[in-house]
């Protein structure tokens, strides 16, 4: 009897693990997705705090799956990105790894993972390599920017023009020269953006969120809830703007390609190309779409349809209010600007804000 009881107690041991081993599976999904959505959007408070649950999701795995391997990887990627120019921050137990040193490896590792994006993985690569040396150099940590060069690189042939050029940019001690400020921090960040929004493309449905969508719908608090979040859209608009420009850190940004030799980047960096954000390129969308929509007032409004609608709540689920250019070019819509897209929202969260007032009142009378 008492073996079958240890062997019963040793079953439930066993499916309690199973069970929170599944459920820690879910929550890394959730804090992947939220990562990666919070750093695409330069929001670095709620990156932070994402961060913090990442991480101890990830400290709890005794063992990381298969399929959780990629998600593991990016969310310490991203946060190492994320405090690149810290090297007073460690994540390895060798207190000279600077923390895009340590992402290097991650990326390394995520490489190895998937074959597509080619052009792209060369282009993160090499930039986090220019930018390991170059946050060093920034610091005025030569010694220690000539040290990491060498942990950096191996004999192989590909790496070894890059690994001349940042050997003599060393010996130079100047961190102003054309060749990092043309490949600089703010481009890095963009490039590893990109990346991270094909993730996201390629990972868009997830078990939590969506859960908690229909549990908020179910509840009737979507209106509510959202009516507030747009009435202070304008506000939190202009904070996350400055918070993107903390978060980045920018510098003068430039050409979005890497060059083949010192020369090349130079004639590149004078004013080809200049890298702009996410933020900032929609932000100049929706203030070119908000001229023509105010020119064109006068004109005959087009009716809104049940599957415009439709598309719209399908963007801002996806997107978040405010996005419009995004929703805008994402969605299907037929000859509307992102200013009407916000106007539409405005109206259809008034319109589900009335309809649960009077079901509320209608419950108070019944009772």
């Amino acid at each position: 009897m008492a073996a079958e009881g240890d062997c019963a107690s040793g079953d439930r041991v066993a499916l309690a693990a199973a069970v929170e081993a599944v459920a820690a599976g879910w929550v890394l999904e959730l804090s992947c997705c939220c990562l990666c959505r919070h750093f695409v959007e330069g929001r670095a408070a709620e990156f932070r705090r994402w961060r913090a649950v990442a991480q101890a999701v990830i400290n709890g795995f005794s063992k990381i799956a298969t399929h959780q391997k990629k998600m593991v990887y990016l969310c310490q990627l991203l946060i190492r990105i994320a405090n690149g120019k810290k090297l007073e921050c460690n994540f390895e137990e060798d207190p000279r790894i600077s923390p895009l040193e340590s992402a290097l490896s991650y990326w390394t590792l995520l490489e190895r993972e998937e074959s597509k994006f080619d052009k792209l993985h060369e282009d993160i690569r090499r930039l986090i390599q220019i930018q390991v040396v170059a946050v060093h150099m920034e610091k005025g940590y030569f010694k220690e920017a000539a040290e990491v060069l060498e942990r950096m690189f191996t004999d192989s042939e590909s790496d070894k023009p890059l690994r001349v050029k940042l050997a003599t940019i060393i010996k130079s001690k100047d961190p102003y020269i054309p060749l990092l400020q043309s490949f600089n921090y703010n481009l890095l960040i963009s490039k590893v953006k990109s990346y991270v929004e094909h993730f996201m493309k390629e990972n868009e449905k997830n078990f939590l969120l969506q859960a908690a969508m229909a549990q908020v719908e179910s509840k009737g608090l979507e209106a509510v809830v959202l009516q507030n979040i747009t009435v202070k859209a304008s506000e939190e608009e202009e904070n996350d703007l400055e918070t993107t420009q903390r978060f980045t850190e920018e510098q003068p940004s430039t050409t979005n390609q890497l060059p083949e030799d010192a020369a090349k980047s130079r004639r590149r960096s004078m004013g080809k190309f200049r890298a702009h954000s996410v933020l900032q390129s929609l932000n100049s969308l929706q203030n070119v779409e908000e001229v023509v929509d105010s020119r064109s007032s006068g004109r005959r409004r087009q009716p809104w349809t049940l599957e415009e609608d439709k598309k719209l709540k399908s963007g801002v689920r996806k997107f978040g209010v405010g996005n419009w250019a995004k929703i805008l070019v994402h969605g299907d819509f037929n000859n509307r600007t992102s200013v009407m897209l916000k106007d539409r929202w405005r109206t259809l969260c008034k319109i589900k804000s009335s309809k649960l007032l009077r079901k509320n009142k209608a419950m108070h009378k019944g009772t």
